[in-house]
């Protein structure tokens, strides 16, 4: 198996798991702050308890450090914001509104990524818009807000996304891991005083400890589904752009949506128009790989020339 499938296979089981984020956030009562707050300190605290994360931190310089300290706190205000959308709608609206960061990381990768602008990617992105004006207007009006919420969101996971891509290959993934979502818990506890008077359906109390329900479903999201997938997705992210990996994201929905209506029966709070929108969506997914194969190599003596480009640039 090549780099690049094995990198594929890798994306999408972060994406199954990731699809059960949205359903985790719906079932567990706290707002959204304490939620995402208790989330990324669970995962450093058991990152901290790893002696390989220790290392590759002081392996980093000071900048590089600085640099996945401000991921982190992207990261930190993409949860918000997609625990918000979810808190203002239902799980599949929240999961879905992600769809919108295809279109924002093609145009925004090669800026922050260095990477090679690419019409086939932004074309792609566009292609994904129809499914989303169809997923927007097959939801009650109650939950547009939360949709407004969830965009912000997609350009927040875009933001973070394309620059993880241009800093992945100068840590190691569980020490990157562990900086970028303590840096996301320091920034959420500093926020939390103004959290009440700038977007207080957001806020809620930090150091109250959940209840033993809310507890066991933290624990579940934090580790099944953010510690495992987050550092996974870094190591694919090596052999992977940020665009075929936020492509590969949009699958996410899918799953959420079916699990939602197997766990939480929201089929009743959608209309068939929202269906035909994911639709769509899956359709631009499915797409990218066949506009993707691998060309065949006519002189096979010129491959390590291609190979070292390849580095450089």
């Amino acid at each position: 198996m090549t780099p690049t499938a094995k990198a594929q296979w890798q994306i999408h089981l972060c994406v199954a798991l990731w699809g059960f984020t949205a359903i985790l956030g719906k079932l567990i009562t706290l707002p959204a702050l304490p939620l995402v707050w208790w989330r990324m300190l669970l995962v450093t605290a058991t990152l901290a308890l790893v002696p390989k994360v220790w290392r590759g931190l002081r392996a980093m310089s000071p900048r590089l450090l600085l640099a996945y300290a401000g991921i982190g706190a992207l990261v930190a205000l993409h949860w918000l914001t997609f625990y918000g959308a979810i808190k203002l709608s239902n799980a599949s609206v929240g999961a879905t509104c992600i769809a919108l960061g295809t279109p924002m990381t093609a145009l925004l990768e090669p800026w922050l990524a260095g990477r090679r602008f690419s019409w086939r990617d932004v074309l792609l992105g566009i292609a994904v818009l129809p499914g989303v004006a169809l997923v927007v207007g097959g939801v009650p009006d109650g939950m547009q807000l939360g949709v407004a919420v969830g965009a912000l969101s997609a350009l927040l996971v875009a933001l973070f996304g394309s620059l993880n891509k241009r800093f992945v290959d100068r840590g190691e993934p569980l020490a990157i891991t562990a900086l970028e979502l303590g840096a996301g818990t320091l920034l959420l506890t500093a926020l939390a005083p103004l959290m009440p008077l700038l977007f207080p359906i957001f806020s809620g109390t930090l150091f109250a400890v959940p209840d033993s329900r809310d507890l066991g479903l933290l624990l579940a999201l934090a580790l099944a589904c953010t510690l495992f997938p987050f550092a996974l997705s870094l190591v694919a992210l090596r052999h992977m752009s940020a665009f075929a990996a936020q492509l590969a994201v949009n699958l996410e929905p899918v799953y959420a949506i079916v699990l939602a209506i197997v766990l939480l029966g929201e089929q009743h709070e959608l209309s068939g128009q929202f269906y035909l929108g994911v639709a769509i969506i899956l359709g631009a997914v499915l797409a990218y790989p066949l506009f993707n194969r691998p060309r065949r190599i006519a002189h096979p003596e010129v491959l390590a020339t291609g190979e070292n480009k390849a580095a450089i640039e």
